[in-house]
């Protein structure tokens, strides 16, 4: 059949709420840079990145007879003052992105459906083995920085990305990733408290406080990077925030990214968090990828990180928890809060 007209496309992807989108060749990605990264245990204990490489270096082994990967990037940052000192990072206060960007991209696959029966696709929103950041840079979205974050020229790296194989070519594509405007920079390696970026867009997930306050099903965060959670509690944005790419922020206007009332709470408010209230609150949100415990144990780790000693009561109470997590995460905070 014909390529497919990127002027029916790119109307399209912004009409089911994405804001970027690009278009890019099907071809293996080299894998080096990946499996280098892998080798070095990077991943941390994230197994599944490794599991499935050989798919996430060649999309022809998700779709046989793969030709375009379509990219898409949504911006997802709002000025919300209610929010402005939440402990949870921006992309974590609304509703899951995951469900947000499926939502788009089931919409859109319906719409091509519709014109375009013939078409097959595989799509995919940062959960499967899709690799998001190298397609968005293929298909002139943006490109990876030095702190690992995909940036943008209109949004930053206040972005949130899918993509959607298909088996058909299009009429246009990019030329490859936009102009790496980090220069010289090196604030965000500078600002990261325990050492995870290691330039050159590579992050060290076991030292990423990210990962520990998202992944990490440990009973404990090592104890080096505890006296870093001050005020995070999920997630961490602090690579982002220094960023001058990312001074001038473009509120979304996509009601879904609105913080919810969670991300209103404040450390002591999600430490004393009772299961009723994270049963009302979480479900919905990424913050349910930290698990009721989790999600507390993180947060008794900041109020020892920042000797909140008007929490000591909490404290006390949470140190006969349930939860062995609970449990060892107070003892340390209170040994913390004298230190």
């Amino acid at each position: 059949m014909p390529p497919l007209p990127t002027a029916f496309l790119r109307p399209l992807a912004h009409e089911v709420g994405f804001s970027l989108v690009g278009f890019a060749r099907a071809e293996p990605i080299p894998p080096r840079f990946f499996l280098e990264w892998l080798e070095a245990g990077c991943s941390a204990d994230m197994d599944w990145l490794g599991s499935r490489a050989a798919e996430r270096l060649d999309v022809s082994l998700l779709l046989p007879g793969a030709r375009t990967v379509i990219a898409f990037a949504t911006n997802y940052y709002r000025d919300a003052p209610e929010a402005a000192d939440s402990p949870i990072a921006r992309y974590a206060r609304g509703r899951d992105y995951h469900s947000t960007l499926r939502d788009s991209l089931k919409a859109f696959r319906k719409r091509l459906k519709q014109a375009y029966p013939e078409v097959r696709d595989y799509g995919g929103v940062d959960s499967g083995p899709l690799m998001e950041k190298v397609w968005a840079a293929r298909a002139g979205l943006g490109y990876v920085g030095k702190n690992g974050c995909f940036i943008t020229e209109p949004f930053g790296s206040w972005v949130m990305l899918a993509a959607l194989i298909l088996d058909t070519e299009v009429d246009a594509y990019a030329d490859g990733p936009a102009t790496d405007r980090c220069g010289s920079c090196r604030k965000c390696l500078m600002s990261c408290p325990t050492g995870a970026l290691l330039g050159e867009g590579r992050v060290d997930a076991r030292a990423c406080l990210s990962y520990q306050t998202v992944e990490n099903r440990d009973l404990q965060v090592p104890e080096s990077f505890r006296m870093e959670m001050d005020n995070l509690v999920f997630g961490c944005d602090i690579c982002q925030d220094v960023c001058p790419l990312n001074r001038r922020p473009v509120p979304t206007p996509n009601e879904r990214f609105v913080p919810r009332a969670v991300a209103q709470l404040g450390v002591v408010e999600l430490a004393a968090l009772s299961q009723e209230d994270y049963d009302r609150l979480v479900p919905g949100t990424a913050l349910a990828r930290a698990k009721y415990d989790g999600l507390r144990r993180n947060a008794v780790y900041a109020l020892g990180a920042a000797k909140q000693h008007a929490s000591r009561a909490l404290l006390e109470r949470l140190r006969e928890d349930p939860s062995e997590q609970v449990r060892q995460a107070a003892l340390w905070a209170l040994l913390h809060l004298d230190a």
